[in-house]
């Protein structure tokens, strides 16, 4: 059965579409790892400012897979104050604040559970 990882990512007000190009920057990254269902990068539609990252997987261990790989890493470095080490490009934080969020689907329709 397939699990759902959201990652809630509260941005300030003005910084949603630096959060947005982000991630089409690297469209297609997650695509092929082992177990990888879908991904969605929900926008809030009111004054919220927390940004939605939802991805569907076969299980737990192919998360854990790809959390603990090298292609997470790099998509995830972030740069420290002052750090310019001279590796990949690094860039500031955009979110606030981050919770990941853990389901499992328990019903729904099936246009839905295809994603």
């Amino acid at each position: 059965m397939s699990i759902v990882k959201i990652n809630a990512i509260t941005v300030p007000a003005d910084s949603g579409d630096e959060l947005a190009q982000r991630f089409a920057a690297r469209a297609g990254a997650v695509d092929g790892q082992d177990g990888f269902e879908g991904f969605e990068l929900l926008k809030p539609t009111d004054e919220r400012t927390t940004w939605l990252v939802v991805t569907r997987w076969r299980d737990e261990e192919c998360f854990e897979a790809w959390k603990n790989s090298r292609s997470f890493g790099a998509g995830h470095q972030q740069a420290e104050p002052g750090q310019d080490d001279g590796d990949a490009p690094r860039q500031r934080p955009v979110g606030l604040s981050a919770e990941l969020w853990s389901y499992a689907v328990a019903g729904g329709s099936g246009s839905l559970l295809s994603f």
